[in-house]
């Protein structure tokens, strides 16, 4: 499961905006060079998957709200772009869950 981890990260933008939990794919890719580090992600994974419990803290979304460019008028939903930030290590999990299905 560490290679799917790797190759996960590894396909991430470093120019990513840091999450919530003020980390960026830059940040993991670093994080992820020591092995130790990378075999508690994936212990962690596991053990959320064994359980079937996904802690709330990693559910956790903070919404931005930005306006679309050369809109005319702004008094309508389309004219606004939502972006849902996740947390990263909850963003990580579900690409290799993602992945492995």
């Amino acid at each position: 499961m560490k290679e799917e981890f790797v190759g996960a990260i590894e396909k991430c933008n470093n120019s990513s905006t840091p999450r919530l939990d003020k980390l960026s794919w830059r940040h993991l890719k670093k994080i992820i060079r020591d092995t130790a580090y990378l075999n508690k992600l994936v212990d962690i994974a596991n053990k959320y998957i064994n359980l079937e419990h996904w802690p709330l803290h990693l559910k956790t979304s903070t919404t931005i709200v930005i306006p679309k460019p050369n809109k005319e008028f702004y008094d309508s939903p389309k004219a606004y772009q939502p972006i849902v930030l996740l947390n990263m290590i909850d963003k990580l999990f579900e690409k290799v869950i993602s992945e492995k299905m």
